[in-house]
C-alpha cells in the first residue's frame, strides 16, 4: 500500500480521505480545523499532522480539498505548506476548484522543486464523496495521471483525464456554469407553474418525463418540496465557482450573459443569509419576491 497524504477535512475532503485509509493505504491527514484530522486519525488510523509540511514529508501522493484558490496556495506554497516538506517526485493532486491562474502558477513553483502536480476538481457533492462515487477531472501531465490513477479509485468511478495543466479546471467550471444555470431556470419554472395552480410534484414528473429531464432537477427538486436545504453543496462555494468562470471567461474574451445574471442570484442568496445552506436555498429569493413557496408533502 502507498504513503498518501489528504489536507482539507469538509463536507467533501473527510469522507475522501476516509475512503483512501478505508482502502489501505497508510495515509497522513491535516485540516485547518485541527479537531477533524484528530478524529480521522482516531476512528481511522490516519497519522495526525499540525501542517502540511509535514504531510508533505510523509507522503508520495498528496491530495487536496480546500474551499478557494487562496487557501490552495497557502496549504501548498506557503512558509508551512506542502513544498517545504515535499521529495522531488512527489505527486501533488489538487481536487480543489480554483482559478485557472493560480493553478498554473503553483504548477510551475512545484515543477521547479521536482514536484509534480495535477489539477483534479471533482464533483458529485457529499453523496457522492461518502459514497466513493465522485467523478475526477484530471489537468496535467498523463503519465504523472496515470502513476495516481490507483489512488484516485477508493475516491471516485469516473476518471476523465482532460488534457494538459488547468484543463480539469476548466472542464469543471463548464459542468458548474451549466449547472448554476440549470437550477435558475428550475427556481424560475417551478415558482411559475406553483403561482399558475400547478402542483410542483406533477410539474417534476412532467420534467422528468420531457426534454426538459435533469438530473440535477431531479435530484434537488423534492428537497426543495421537502424544505430540506441541508447542505451537499453550499451557495458560498457556488457562487466562488461562478466568479472563476467569469473571470476565465474574460480572459478567453467570451461574453457569458445568462451567467452573469446567475452570479446576480447567488449573491443576493447570500445577502440573505443563505451561503451556508445548499445550492437549492436560491429559490428562496425568487419565492421572497413573489410570494409563493414552492411545498409538497
Amino acid at each position: 500500500m502507498a504513503k498518501l497524504g489528504f489536507l482539507g477535512l469538509g463536507i467533501m475532503g473527510y469522507p475522501m480521505a476516509r475512503n483512501l485509509r478505508r482502502a489501505g493505504h497508510d495515509l497522513a491527514v491535516w485540516s485547518h480545523s485541527a479537531d477533524k484530522a484528530r478524529k480521522l486519525a482516531a476512528e481511522e488510523g490516519a497519522v495526525f499532522c499540525t501542517t502540511p509540511q509535514q504531510v508533505g514529508a510523509a507522503a508520495e501522493c498528496i491530495f487536496l480539498c480546500v474551499g478557494d484558490s487562496k487557501m490552495s496556495e497557502q496549504v501548498i506554497l506557503g512558509p508551512d505548506g506542502i513544498i517545504q516538506g515535499a521529495r522531488p517526485g512527489t505527486v501533488v493532486v489538487d481536487a480543489s476548484t480554483v482559478a485557472p491562474s493560480t493553478s498554473r502558477s503553483i504548477g510551475a513553483q512545484l515543477s521547479a522543486k521536482g514536484i509534480q502536480f495535477l489539477d483534479a476538481p471533482c464533483t458529485g457533492s457529499r453523496p457522492g464523496a461518502e459514497g466513493g462515487t465522485l467523478t475526477f477531472m484530471i489537468g496535467g501531465d498523463q503519465a504523472v495521471f496515470e502513476k495516481a490513477r490507483p489512488f484516485f479509485e477508493p475516491m471516485g468511478k469516473q476518471l476523465y483525464y482532460c488534457g494538459g495543466p488547468c484543463a480539469g479546471l476548466h472542464a469543471k467550471l463548464t459542468q458548474n456554469l451549466i449547472l448554476a444555470n440549470l437550477l435558475q431556470a428550475f427556481n424560475e419554472g417551478i415558482v411559475l407553474s406553483t403561482k399558475a395552480g400547478v402542483d410542483p410534484k406533477l410539474m417534476l414528473e412532467i420534467l422528468n418525463n420531457s426534454a426538459a429531464r435533469s438530473g440535477l432537477i431531479a435530484f434537488k427538486a423534492p428537497y426543495v418540496f421537502a424544505r430540506d436545504f441541508t447542505t451537499n453543496f453550499s451557495v458560498k462555494w457556488m457562487h466562488k465557482d461562478i466568479k472563476l468562470m467569469l473571470e476565465s471567461a474574460e480572459e478567453q474574451h467570451i461574453p457569458l450573459p445568462l451567467t452573469n445574471l446567475t452570479e446576480e442570484r447567488f449573491r443576493a442568496a447570500i445577502m440573505q443569509g443563505l451561503a451556508d445552506e445548499d445550492i437549492c436555498s436560491t429559490i428562496k429569493v425568487l419565492e421572497g419576491a413573489t410570494g409563493v413557496l414552492v411545498k409538497a408533502d
